[in-house]
């Protein structure tokens, strides 16, 4: 009867105490399980992914996060990985509801006879989905009312998702150090390989890290002891784990998609303009696929023709030159090239698409197209003399030509084939300084409200962007239309829908993924004769004039040089039918290149780029437009061929109406096109 008793005493005890510890476990639902974050939208679990940038083939750029980070679906796991995480992190995680109450035994066991001086390991209790409730939903703090917060979340997400749910939750959320966040991102920081290529070794070695990720001191221990782990739970045999405990763990110093240097200017262009359309947290969080304009080859040839170039010149000297080159298909705008200095490690400043500098004459086809559009003819001739005393408001000047000689008369295109100073100032005299200072602000060189509309701003003392200059260039030989710079194709989400550039518009796309044609509304800028008489006067000066350096055997080219007063910047600006670069050099703080130094610098660099660029290309003459006439002149004279065959002979396009000059003899006694006079 004693024994039934006590039996029974011990029956009320052990009733009484389950009925306090449900009746304390529903105080404290009702204390701490009131204000519990909503885990329900864990149900369309978006994390923040790296933004990754492409170039037009298709390779990787450079990756966009604050948090690196791969998503990886739970079916896409192998299961080696999830077992090591599980042996590691949570043996009972396919059977306990979200709290394990062996594994809270075993730890207060644990630690208790570890306090009492046996040799144990210190140990946690906090299951997987427990983790998961911490770090979505609360803080680190070590406090009574974290831990029970924790555990109520943690038995109703259990409630809510499968366990292949809460896995893919945990093993996308972790942090795994050097700023890798969830396994597919520690797999290519650490190992340089996607999950699906771990070994076993590989896996033990991730599923040891959320203990301490940022310590590999210890890293083949606690590799070692995950196998160990998965051996016990029998995921693993004895000799699956020696075989990977042996194996040499090759753990990268920080794996991170590296950018060859050439493509850093442009990626950083990329990433401003972005930045401001997308807003950081799309850019930087949301996963987007973007893929650019730039290629590879073109972008690596840019980039060595300028390097070519600065280190030649810089090789002695302290203060380093520095420059740009930009290319682009003049008719969409889409930038294949793009270099904005010597180093961007030493200097992130984009000189192409930043740099304000005087333009010198390479504003002179602006302004010899004003005439041209005002009936002057490419062989119009025009007075290459003395100016003295010549005056523009409270300044006295002289203008002279680079080789400080005169030539008399000269056709109009002579003279810009050879960029001539002198009759450029009777030509601006002539057709009105804003007009021919107009003509480079409707092509986009100069702003729209200049108010400083002086000879000298028509000369070229204006300051522009080499991307500006290129585009104002580009409407010569595409209609005479404004285009737009263009760095990105297009923008997918992480769902793979294509956006147009900001974070929520979906737009329809062409199964091949080809870029949109664009749709032209504006007006030509010009009309499309003397857009062309403009083009083949700068395949003259590329021939036979101040840009000779600029040639590319076998290959139609046309374009411009440019150099400012003492020399302090130099440039070139050319293009054949389908692309268009140009090129600047000069100091950060402008002074003169020094003697011997000239646009010539920048006509090598733009046709060491060439070369490269059309060397798989077949020659493409520029389109002529309806209505022009050829005939062969006397480069010279603007006569004729026949009535003045001695010297160059050139092939002249001319608009309805317009003739070639009358013979030399009779240029005196004729009602000739000249032009200007002594003023």
């Amino acid at each position: 009867m004693k024994f039934k008793k006590i039996i029974r005493i011990l029956l009320n005890i052990i009733f009484w105490a389950f009925v306090a510890g449900i009746a304390s476990l529903a105080v404290l639902v009702l204390i701490y399980g009131n204000d519990l974050p909503d885990y329900k939208k864990l149900a369309t679990y978006a994390p923040p992914v790296a933004t990754r940038l492409y170039a037009s083939d298709g390779s990787l750029l450079i990756e966009y996060a604050e948090e690196r980070r791969v998503f990886i679906d739970y079916a896409d796991m192998p299961p080696q990985l999830v077992n090591a995480f599980i042996a590691a992190e949570d043996q009972n995680f396919w059977t306990h509801p979200g709290i394990d109450v062996q594994g809270i035994i075993r730890a207060v066991a644990n630690n208790g006879l570890r306090m009492m001086g046996y040799d144990t390991t210190l140990s946690g209790a906090s299951t997987i989905t427990q983790q998961v409730a911490k770090n979505f939903f609360l803080t680190s703090e070590r406090t009574i009312s974290r831990k029970i917060k924790e555990a109520i979340l943690a038995l109703r997400l259990e409630r809510a998702f499968s366990k292949q749910h809460i896995l893919t939750l945990y093993m996308n959320q972790i942090f795994l150090g050097a700023r890798a966040y969830g396994v597919g991102s520690a797999a290519l920081m650490y190992f340089n390989k996607p999950v699906s290529e771990l070994t076993l070794a590989e896996c033990a070695f991730l599923a040891s890290l959320p203990k301490a990720p940022n310590n590999r001191d210890r890293a083949v221990e606690r590799r070692n002891y995950v196998l160990r782990r998965m051996q016990e739970e029998g995921f693993i045999t004895p000799d699956q784990a020696a075989a990977a405990s042996a194996e040499e763990l090759n753990i990268n110093s920080g794996f991170t998609a590296q950018m060859q240097p050439e493509f850093q200017y442009f990626a950083e262009d990329v990433r401003r303009q972005l930045l401001g359309t997308l807003g950081r947290e799309t850019l930087y969080n949301q996963g987007l696929y973007i893929k650019t304009t730039i290629v590879p080859e073109l972008q690596i040839a840019a980039s060595n023709a300028l390097n070519k170039e600065l280190d030649a010149y810089n090789a002695g000297r302290n203060e380093k030159l520095q420059g740009a080159i930009i290319a682009m298909n003049p008719h969409t705008g889409r930038i294949v090239a793009m270099t904005g200095g010597r180093s961007f490690r030493d200097s992130s400043f984009n000189r192409a698409t930043q740099a304000y500098r005087q333009i010198g004459s390479t504003i002179k086809p602006f302004v010899y197209l004003a005439a041209l559009e005002r009936g002057y003819s490419p062989q119009t001739m025009i007075l290459d003399a003395p100016i003295v005393g010549w005056r523009e408001n409270d300044t006295l000047w002289k203008p002279e030509n680079y080789d400080k000689k005169f030539l008399g008369d000269v056709p109009l295109r002579l003279s810009l084939e050879t960029s001539r100073n002198v009759p450029t100032v009777r030509l601006v005299e002539q057709i009105g300084t804003e007009n021919a200072i107009e003509a480079a602000q409707r092509f986009g060189v100069y702003p729209s409200d200049m108010s400083n509309m002086n000879l000298s701003m028509a000369l070229g003392s204006g300051e522009t962007t080499l991307e500006k200059l290129v585009l104002g260039y580009s409407a010569f030989i595409n209609g005479g239309r404004v285009i737009q710079p263009k760095l990105v194709d297009y923008i997918a989400d992480r769902y793979g829908r294509v956006i147009d550039g900001t974070p929520t518009q979906i737009i329809e796309w062409s199964p091949d993924l080809l870029p949109p044609e664009t749709v032209i509304e504006s007006e030509p800028l010009s009309d499309p004769q003397s857009l062309y008489q403009m083009v083949s006067i700068l395949q003259g000066a590329v021939e036979r004039g101040t840009g000779k350096q600029a040639r590319v055997p076998g290959h139609t080219i046309a374009g411009k040089t440019g150099t400012t007063n003492d020399v302090k910047d130099v440039w070139f600006v050319g293009f054949s039918k389908n692309l268009i670069a140009g090129v600047y050099l000069g100091y950060d703080t402008p002074k003169s290149l020094g003697r011997g130094a000239g646009s010539h610098m920048a006509a090598r660099v733009f046709a060491d780029f060439m070369r490269v660029a059309l060397a798989n290309e077949k020659n493409q003459p520029f389109s002529v437009p309806d209505g022009m006439t050829f005939m062969r002149v006397n480069r010279r004279s603007g006569a004729s061929a026949s009535s003045d065959p001695s010297g160059t002979i050139i092939q002249e396009a001319f608009k309805p109406g317009q003739m070639p000059n009358p013979a030399p003899s009779q240029a005196s006694s004729a009602q000739g096109p000249v032009v200007g006079g002594v003023f």
